[in-house]
């Protein structure tokens, strides 16, 4: 272990800290809405009415409603899409609450974000592994040469599909292992992994969020950084479970592993 290594992963571990405690962060959400199971446009505990189009929301509020979106006050209609970026940048609110508007597989969705939410103000750290070199390792990227979409369930009980751009192999401990991996937009690598400890020592699920590979296929599986899943902090995110062959039989007693 370099001392350098472990700075970077302090540095890293802090700012994560922040980022999931901020106003915003994922303990702030106190509920997920999907349009289509409330046809009268009238969700719970969120004012004005919220209408699904193909295309998008059509969001209608009255004066009472107090509904800002884009910094103004909306009083009649406004068609949205659905939200990128962190939640403190949504375009619709009222007061200190953002109401962040999604989309999954065609049906549109409205989160409800509250600085002030019980899980939020509960919120007391999460329990990390100290940075050990052991857990970072080379890996290499073979992609897929078709796209892949896999049915899996996620947490909100829904089964959906999650597309994987490829197969990560490395060796950890003397052991061959690999996992099937999402591209994302940027080149970098996502994937979803249970081990040995979860459900134990550690979260039932983790993300693991590798570098973009080089020409070769080249990048750097590092445990160490293994994240908590959204839905580690508020019951209210819909993550996807691990899709096949991605429950390693090794115990990987690194990076995050549970709340405080």
């Amino acid at each position: 272990m370099t001392t350098d290594a472990s700075e970077d992963w302090k540095q890293w571990h802090e700012h994560r800290i922040e980022t999931v405690s901020a106003p915003y962060g994922p303990p702030a959400l106190t509920g997920t809405h999907w349009l289509e199971d409330y046809p009268d446009g009238r969700l719970p505990d969120i004012p004005g009415r919220w209408t699904a189009e193909e295309e998008g929301v059509v969001l209608t509020g009255a004066p009472e409603d107090r509904l800002d979106v884009d910094g103004e006050r909306l009083t009649g209609a406004v068609r949205l899409v659905a939200d990128v970026g962190p939640a403190a940048g949504a375009r619709v609110g009222t007061g200190d609450r953002r109401f962040v508007v999604l989309v999954r597989e065609g049906v549109w969705g409205v989160r409800d974000f509250d600085p002030a939410a019980a899980t939020r103000t509960a919120f007391k750290g999460i329990e990390a592994t100290p940075y050990d070199a052991r857990w970072s390792v080379p890996g290499h990227f073979t992609p897929y040469g078709e796209r892949r979409t896999v049915r899996v369930e996620n947490a909100d009980g829904r089964t959906r599909g999650l597309e994987l751009g490829g197969i990560l192999a490395f060796t950890l401990d003397g052991a061959d292992l690999t996992l099937q991996v999402s591209v994302a937009s940027d080149g970098s690598l996502w994937a979803v992994f249970a081990d040995a400890t979860s459900g134990d020592s550690s979260y039932r699920f983790r993300f693991l969020r590798p570098a973009a590979p080089d020409t070769e296929g080249r990048t750097t599986v590092d445990f160490n950084r293994a994240v908590l899943p959204p839905c580690a902090f508020a019951d209210h995110f819909v993550c996807p479970f691990p899709p096949p062959g991605n429950t390693l039989g090794a115990a990987v007693a690194a990076g995050e592993r549970t709340l405080s």
